[in-house]
């Protein structure tokens, strides 16, 4: 089978500073705390959107349109601890608190960073973080909006 399952093949870990998004070292993030473990199975979203640019002219027969300005949707949802260590992401992720959201695709979570390694960088700020409602047999969980601030390296490559 040639298809690469994302099952425990996603790793995602937040970084209070990188000094080159388009190529982190394996020291910074390997510093960076690993939230995967803390992230719910459905809780990892990246989207992007792409604006259309309209190309048409008053001669124009049919709408022609080209990418215009890109932007993103992220926002992460997190399971509450019981420990400080496993409530890290709550205590970390308040209102206005910015950092990298760093997310690696395709290796187990387990393997640890390294060099030569595809990852992608999201500067963000967080949004008011959201308490997800309780519910019979489910766990605790909060939600954070994150805006990305500045441009993301989508296919960055570890130094």
């Amino acid at each position: 089978m040639a298809d690469l399952i994302s099952d425990g093949n996603t790793k995602v870990a937040w970084a209070s500073s990188v000094a080159n998004v388009q190529s982190p070292t394996a020291a910074e993030l390997t510093a960076a705390l690993d939230w995967t473990t803390r992230i719910t199975p459905d809780g990892l979203k990246t989207d992007p959107t792409t604006a259309d640019v309209d190309t048409s002219s008053l001669a124009s027969t049919f709408e022609t349109k080209v990418p215009g300005r890109k932007s993103y949707s992220a926002e992460i949802t997190c399971k509450r601890g019981s420990t400080p260590a496993d409530d890290q992401p709550y205590a970390t992720l308040t209102y206005g608190t910015t950092g990298y959201l760093i997310v690696r695709r395709g290796l187990p979570f387990q393997t640890a960073f390294g060099t030569g390694q595809q990852v992608e960088v999201y500067p963000v700020a967080c949004g008011e973080p959201q308490n997800i409602a309780p519910t019979a047999n489910e766990i605790l969980k909060f939600q954070v909006p994150l805006k990305v601030i500045s441009d993301p390296a989508t296919r960055a490559i570890v130094a």
